[in-house]
């Protein structure tokens, strides 16, 4: 929704502030729309690593924004 803008823009500014490989990969996952292996390559992980760290920041991600609320 347009009114969670705002909201995911602060959860992802948060976000970078904290650890900023895990909004990298969200921006590249979400906003780029790189798959599993592309986003891995880009951050030099392996795919089974980088699952585990966009499972962690979509969690974080999705707390962030249900706070919001």
């Amino acid at each position: 929704e347009d009114a969670m803008l705002p909201a995911l823009h602060e959860a992802l500014v948060r976000l970078e502030q904290i650890d900023p490989e895990q909004a990298r990969i969200i921006d590249l996952r979400f906003f780029a729309g790189f798959g599993i292996e592309e986003t891995a390559e880009a951050l030099g992980v392996s795919p089974a690593t980088l699952k585990r760290r966009f499972a962690l920041a979509r969690a974080w991600l999705f707390r962030e924004l249900s706070e919001a609320r």
